[in-house]
């Protein structure tokens, strides 16, 4: 059975507070909050396929210790953006 993008919505709002490091859970489960029922689908692949990283990779790609890998740099710049945390 295909997953409803209700189901999707809160499966990834879930999934963005409950990373593992208190940080990621911020960072991404603001974002969650604030941003993920007016993504597009395309969107939504792209926030799904950067959760699914480490948070010992991504925090250091947001905070700019570490370069961001081109396919995660839109959705990264997005969340950045939209959180105003950095």
């Amino acid at each position: 059975m295909e997953e409803t993008h209700e189901h999707r919505l809160k499966r990834l709002r879930i999934r963005a507070w409950r990373r593992g490091t208190k940080e990621m859970d911020l960072i991404l489960g603001s974002f969650a909050d604030q941003n993920l029922d007016s993504l597009t689908r395309e969107e939504l692949d792209s926030l799904e396929a950067l959760m699914a990283e480490n948070d010992t990779d991504l925090y250091p790609w947001f905070t700019g210790q570490q370069p961001v890998p081109a396919e995660h740099s839109a959705m990264l710049l997005k969340i950045k953006n939209e959180i105003k945390l950095f």
